[in-house]
């Protein structure tokens, strides 16, 4: 019986320390397949998520890389944000709102957020000639987080290719020219 249960701990051990933990993400996207083996690296990434409708949602790896990019954005558009509001974005998976809405977004529940952004996602429309809302977060994540973050973009394999080829050109129009693309590995079988 020793000998199992120390068989138990070690398996147990293990799993724990190997296992890498899934994000709560706001939409659920089922990516397409591919047979690219790259692997997206862990750490200083922005992840760019596209539902199946089109709609633009944005994550970080950690609280503090979103709060940066949160506190530029802010003051770009002029929205006022509280201490409980910042808190509130830094326990958040994702954004995908308008700047217009992000006040009301922060103060919801956080069991909430994801139900309440689900159908409305960051415009990807550019305003005044300018930069869109879209390119104005690539732009503050990539001014708080420095020249080595990655871009990742997850879209649904449903998503239609006049949204990604739009997304793709934002990401152009500001020299954003390397990004990984999320997929799911094929089997051999598929």
């Amino acid at each position: 019986m020793t000998p199992m249960s120390d068989v138990m701990t070690l398996l147990l051990c293990f799993f724990m320390l190997t296992s890498t933990f899934v994000k709560n993400e706001a939409v659920k996207i089922l990516t397409p397949g591919s047979v690219s083996e790259i692997k997206v690296p862990e750490s200083n990434v922005l992840d760019i998520l596209v539902d199946d409708k089109g709609k633009v949602f944005l994550g970080w790896d950690t609280p503090d890389a979103l709060q940066g990019a949160l506190t530029d954005m802010a003051d770009l558009f002029g929205v006022n944000l509280t201490g409980a509001d910042i808190e509130s974005a830094r326990k958040a998976t994702n954004i995908g709102v308008s700047m217009t809405d992000l006040t009301q977004f922060l103060r919801i529940e956080d069991n909430e957020k994801n139900m309440y952004q689900q159908d409305k996602g960051i415009p990807t429309d550019s305003i005044d000639g300018g930069m869109s809302e879209f390119q104005c977060w690539v732009k503050a994540s990539r001014d708080n987080n420095g020249a080595d973050m990655k871009i990742a973009i997850k879209a649904d394999e449903k998503t239609s290719y006049k949204v990604m080829k739009k997304l793709m050109s934002e990401l152009q129009d500001m020299n954003e020219n390397r990004y990984y693309l999320i997929t799911t590995l094929k089997t051999s079988e598929d």
